[in-house]
């Protein structure tokens, strides 16, 4: 038997042949995979490479629009800065404008003042020349008088004496006249330019806060209800509040009795807040008014912070503050005193500013005037007095302390200041409808200043006109002169200062009307 027949061999070259196939069949395999993953790794690599540009991009796009809206804000917070920095050169023109006109009219006042010395030294030469020739005319007088007639140098000077008198009654009148109406020209011209501006800048409307003493009800029932039963819970209210209840026949309503204002307007919310509620029980009383008690301190704290930041004056104390909130409860004559004293201090600024003087202070002297008024149904004595303790007590500057003091006269005026307070006070106090009078005190007043009037020998009529604050009196033109009229109006004026009490000033008229009268035949 040959080789080559043999099947050993034939099967060990069959393994082979197949394990050479196998071998090449997994090389081939392998290499097809590895090209497979070749070409996966070049496309994730290609995408990734392109998915970079396009962050790329996008991150650039990004930061152009931030830089883009930052350039935008910067621009505008630029724009913001010139728009504020021009605003601050209009506002400097503007005030070296003012400057410019205060210094042109400081300079005219100043020239005015110098007219005036000269004015009056001219005239102080004129009345030592007429002296002299005065002089020089009695000795005249005297020795003629003495020569013709004969008798005494005693008796010759008793008559030039009377005579002169007369005279110099009649030319001192007629100076007096002069002067007078030269001043009051002057006086009257600038005084009416500075209460026309003043009141011209001021012309708000005026509404007051008045407080409320009686109290509406929905029905007669509820009054039993407030009274409760034996009297417990009227009882409670007056004890918690500090306020009389008046329960009489006057339909659907109370009425609440008391001097302290703040206490009285306590008791009218709680107990509105109770009739409201339905619920009017002692225990609950209780509760109502001290709810309402708290509220109403913040309340006054904010309407006293309202009324200095109104005004602009800053650093007032806490406690002043909480008075002048007290002054919305307080009103006199029925004027709202913190309206008032708000009036004032506007008015008090705009006559301190045509003055060139401190217009922070006369507004702050103004608004705290009548800060006595707080506490004066508490604390005894004028409440000029007592808002000047008050003042100096919670540190205010001494020259605010001394006009809250001398608004009133309580003590003498002593700078423009005081006089401003006063002048602002009378002006609020007095314009029409501002304040109320009853009827009895306001015609006893009137009574008054006419039989004043008629006291006076000489007088015909006379006429209280213009509520009080105009007295016009008629006098005989037989009786009394041109001079005495004068001096008749003067003594008029002091005797009514002097008996009368009244607000703001009254003007003294008096009229000598002189006919002639003839008939044609």
């Amino acid at each position: 038997m040959s080789v080559l027949n043999h099947p050993s061999l034939f099967l060990f070259l069959g393994l082979c042949f197949g394990a050479a196939i196998g071998y090449l069949l997994r090389k081939q395999f392998i290499e097809g995979h590895q090209r497979n993953i070749q070409a996966q790794s070049r496309q994730i690599i290609e995408t990734a490479i392109v998915e970079a540009e396009q962050l790329k991009k996008e991150a650039i796009l990004q930061s152009k629009e931030e830089v883009y809206q930052v350039k935008q804000a910067l621009e505008k917070e630029l724009k913001a800065d010139r728009e504020e920095l021009k605003d601050e050169e209009r506002q400097l023109a503007k005030k070296r404008e003012n400057l410019k006109k205060e210094w042109d009219t400081l300079e005219k006042k100043t020239r005015d003042l110098q007219q005036s010395e000269e004015k009056l030294k001219d005239k102080e030469v004129s009345i030592e020349e007429k002296n002299r020739e005065v002089d020089d005319l009695l000795a005249k007088q005297r020795y003629e008088m003495a020569r013709i007639a004969g008798i005494s140098q005693e008796e010759a000077k008793k008559m030039l004496m009377d005579s002169m008198e007369s005279e110099a009654r009649m030319e001192a009148a007629k100076r007096l006249a002069r002067i007078e109406n030269e001043a009051k020209m002057e006086a009257d011209r600038k005084a009416k330019n500075i209460i026309a501006l003043a009141i011209s800048r001021y012309a708000g409307d005026y509404v007051a806060d008045k407080t409320v003493s009686m109290v509406p009800l929905p029905n007669d029932e509820m009054k039993g209800r407030i009274i409760g039963r034996e009297g417990r819970n009227i009882r409670a209210i007056e004890a918690a509040t500090g306020i009389d209840i008046i329960i009489d026949d006057t339909p659907e309503a109370v009425i609440l009795s008391g001097f302290n204002p703040v206490r009285r307007e306590v008791a009218r919310l709680a107990l509105l807040q109770l009739i409201g509620d339905g619920r009017i029980h002692p225990g609950r009383i209780e509760e109502v008014v001290n709810k309402v008690t708290n509220e109403l301190e913040v309340t006054i704290r904010e309407a006293g912070e309202q009324a200095t930041f109104d005004v602009g004056a800053h650093g007032v104390h806490l406690e002043l503050i909480k008075l002048l909130g007290r002054l919305r409860y307080r009103t006199s004559y029925g004027q709202n005193v913190l309206q008032h004293s708000l009036e004032v201090a506007f008015l008090c600024g705009i006559m301190a500013s045509e003055l060139g003087l401190d217009v922070k202070m006369a507004k702050r002297a103004g608004l705290l005037h009548d800060i006595g008024k707080a506490v004066d149904h508490e604390v005894e004595g004028s409440h000029a007095i007592i808002g000047r303790d008050l003042a100096r007590k919670y540190g205010e500057a001494d020259d605010i302390v001394y006009a809250i003091g001398a608004h009133h006269e309580d003590q003498p005026p002593q700078s423009v200041l005081d006089v401003l307070v006063q002048s602002a006070d009378a002006l609020s106090g007095a314009r029409p409808g501002a304040r109320k009078e009853m009827l009895q005190s306001y015609v006893k007043r009137l009574e008054d200043l006419e039989n004043i009037a008629n006291s006076c020998p000489g007088v015909d009529k006379s006429y209280a006109i213009q509520a009080g604050r105009d007295l016009r009196i008629i006098v005989d033109a037989n009786k009394i002169s041109d001079e005495a009229a004068i001096l008749m109006s003067q003594d008029i004026a002091r005797s009514v200062e002097e008996k009368l009490t009244y607000p703001g000033q009254i003007r003294v008229t008096v009229i000598r009307e002189t006919r002639a009268v003839e008939y044609a035949k």
